[in-house]
């Protein structure tokens, strides 16, 4: 991930490749080639849009349709650790393309902002365009954020994404036409270019003639945010008498994270555990 300005234009950007993080997210599910091409890119899209927030906590996207692309849902954090799944009834040789119009009916897009201090914030639009970059555009657009496009595009060795973002006008004399120009020469980025070259000269190719400070730098990563604790606190939320009802019938109490595929498993000693602390809930029983 590098975040990148233009010194004399209230923009902003971000570049980012993905490849070994997309490849481990990927590698837990036997996804067919069109909704690995999506995850990958929604992947690149969270990491852009965390990136620009520039707050503590995770930011979770998430796409619901009643098409064959049933859901879609990436994480980032704001240490830029990345995961996500997705539920398709796409087969391998299906003839769909990846347009989500047809992917994705009666669809909508969920975006979910959960700070480490402060309030949880959603916001919910509906799923229109073609393309996941088109979606998200849309949901700026709707949710009246500032104007923000997004380039994302999935090849065989890894994800690119970039972002540009137009900041509040302060300058009285600022160029109008600034932003409409640095986005239409963005179009102009080929597959190929996103693919092979180095950030500076995807910034060269698009604006030698711009004044741009190109930063450092970031790492981003799959990291699973699941861990037994977290697994042991839901089971608590069941209460003692229903986890122990599972134990009984069913010898133990095992679960997969659906993000990484990690099991756990808990006996009747363990559930026993659980609950000798007191923090149990005996009588109360969540669904």
């Amino acid at each position: 991930m590098r975040r990148f300005l233009f010194e004399r234009h209230q923009v902003r950007g971000e570049l980012v490749h993905l490849n070994r993080s997309v490849e481990t997210a990927l590698s837990t599910h036997a996804y067919d080639g069109v909704t690995a091409a999506l995850l990958g890119e929604s992947l690149a899209a969270v990491s852009l849009l965390t990136a620009i927030l520039k707050f503590e906590g995770r930011l979770t996207l998430q796409l619901q349709s009643d098409g064959p692309l049933r859901l879609l849902v990436a994480q980032c954090s704001h240490h830029l650790h990345v995961r996500g799944l997705a539920h398709s009834d796409l087969e391998e040789d299906s003839v769909l393309s990846r347009d989500l119009s047809s992917l994705a009916a009666n669809g909508r897009v969920v975006m979910t902002i959960e700070p480490q201090k402060g309030q949880r914030y959603q916001g919910i639009v509906p799923l229109e365009g073609r393309r996941l970059s088109d979606c998200l555009e849309n949901y700026f657009a709707r949710s009246e954020q500032l104007p923000t496009r997004l380039w994302l595009k999935s090849m065989d060795d890894g994800v690119f994404g970039m972002l540009l973002q137009q900041l509040p006008e302060h300058d009285a004399v600022a160029d109008s036409d600034a932003w409409n120009r640095l986005t239409m020469l963005a179009d102009t980025l080929e597959p190929k270019e996103m693919a092979t070259l180095s950030d500076e000269a995807i910034l060269h190719r698009l604006y030698h003639e711009e004044d741009v400070r190109l930063f450092d730098r970031e790492p981003v990563s799959f990291k699973c945010s699941c861990s037994r604790a977290r697994v042991a606190d839901a089971l608590r939320g069941l209460g003692r008498a229903e986890a122990d009802s599972i134990v009984e019938e069913r010898g133990h109490i095992a679960t997969t994270c659906e993000f990484c595929n990690r099991q756990y498993q808990f006996d009747s000693v363990d559930v026993a555990a659980l609950f000798a602390s007191g923090t149990g809930h005996a009588s109360a029983t969540q669904h």
